[in-house]
């Protein structure tokens, strides 16, 4: 028999019995459906945290308070400061850029609106090493921080914050920021939410300022250190540990009153633990796609059983037993890949729909289509075997005598 026609017949077969092979098919369906849809979600977010990436800065490592100890016992958080970072940039070996950091949030005035931001003070650097770049005016300078100059420049959101202007409408005029006019000089590109906070709708103004016209406290939240480059980054924490060490005047052997972090490394392994679970809710998924499996096996039991007279009849009219095989085969693996098909369609749409009505990150890959397609015609041959061996090992006699 030829190829052409025992596709014809399974075909047929499959036809015949329309709403038997649509429900057959239909827990192929739903786990192509749930594969694909929880592969992309996992994609999604490994894009995502991708993106974040990028828009950290090269290099980077952030240099935080911690705990503060006497006697191994703990004496309450530790501080850092301004000459903390003075220091790390004085004779740097392995270390390109420093900017500390200071943020609170304070009452911001433009004309009758105001809101309550995020108000950073910072070293010119900072920007370069969290790779910002301005949209309209430009950024303050080192000479402008040291002359404590009334000076801001704004995040791409904040114009919407106060009475929903565009940011870039505000350079040149003036804001108030706790009271104080504030000139805003700069508007930064939009960078998009980072964890729980937005760089888009804070305000930036030099560190000197914000120490004396808005907070009133030389501490800092943090200090941003650059690397000169990923293969120095190591030597670079080696670099910061020792210089802060000695302005902390900590002993050998004395547990450090700051952390080192380095967030590429941190977001890396966000990104790793997110492909884990993408595997496991997959995996998940595709337990419906195995049942599915069994259920199509199931039907094509039955239907060997109530085709044994055709079987028979076919087997005495010349045909041999790999055609009675590959007849009953085709039938599971069509019904499998027609399925899968559907779920195609089911899986990509609702990927769509998850992005577009929950706002959540999703992407489909190609790679997850073929796999997940691929998979389903493996199921089709895995569970279509049996049914079709014990198909083909009937004989004629015994065939045509069933009732």
């Amino acid at each position: 028999m030829l190829i052409a026609e025992i596709l014809w017949v399974a075909l047929d077969a499959i036809i015949a019995n329309k709403l038997r092979s649509l429900l057959t098919m239909l827990g192929v369906v739903i786990g192509i459906a749930a594969v694909i849809a929880m592969v992309a979600l996992g994609e999604g977010a490994q894009r995502n945290v991708a993106a974040r990436l990028q828009t950290l800065g090269a290099n980077v490592l952030t240099v935080r308070p911690g705990q503060s100890f006497m006697g191994g016992v703990g004496r309450g958080q530790a501080l850092l400061s301004v000459d903390d970072a003075e220091a790390l940039r004085a004779n740097p070996q392995d270390i390109l850029a420093v900017a500390p950091e200071m943020e609170s949030r304070t009452q911001v005035e433009h004309g009758a609106s105001n809101a309550n931001l995020s108000i950073v003070g910072t070293w010119p650097a900072y920007f370069s090493i969290n790779n910002y770049s301005t949209a309209a005016g430009r950024l303050f300078t080192d000479t402008e921080d040291r002359g404590r100059r009334r000076i801001a420049v704004l995040g791409a959101l904040v114009g919407q914050q106060l009475g929903g202007v565009s940011a870039d409408s505000l350079v040149g005029q003036s804001i108030r920021i706790g009271g104080v006019p504030f000139e805003v000089i700069g508007v930064l590109t939009e960078k998009g939410a980072q964890g729980f906070s937005n760089p888009d709708e804070s305000i930036y103004v030099p560190l000197a300022t914000a120490q004396f016209r808005i907070m009133g406290s030389d501490r800092v939240r943090s200090i941003g250190v650059q690397a000169v480059s990923e293969d120095k980054m190591d030597d670079a924490m080696v670099e910061i540990n020792q210089i802060l060490r000695r302005e902390h005047r900590l002993r050998a052997g004395q547990e450090a009153d700051f952390n080192i972090r380095d967030q590429a490394s941190l977001l890396t392994t966000m990104q790793e633990t997110t492909q884990t679970f993408t595997m496991l809710l997959a995996g998940i998924a595709a337990i419906s796609l195995i049942v599915g499996g069994i259920g199509i096996m199931n039907i094509m039991l039955v239907s060997v059983t109530e085709r044994t007279r055709e079987i028979g009849l076919r087997k005495a009219l010349g045909a041999r037993p790999q055609d009675i095989m590959y007849q009953f085969l085709i039938e599971s693996l069509v019904l499998c890949l027609v399925g899968g098909a559907l779920g195609l369609i089911l899986g990509v749409g609702g990927s769509y729909a998850l992005q577009q009505l929950a706002g959540w990150n999703t992407a489909v890959s190609p790679e997850s289509i073929v796999l997940a397609f691929a998979f389903s015609g493996g199921v089709g041959v895995f569970f279509g075997i049996w049914p079709a061996r014990r198909a083909a090992s009937l004989t004629p006699i015994e065939s045509l005598r069933y009732e």
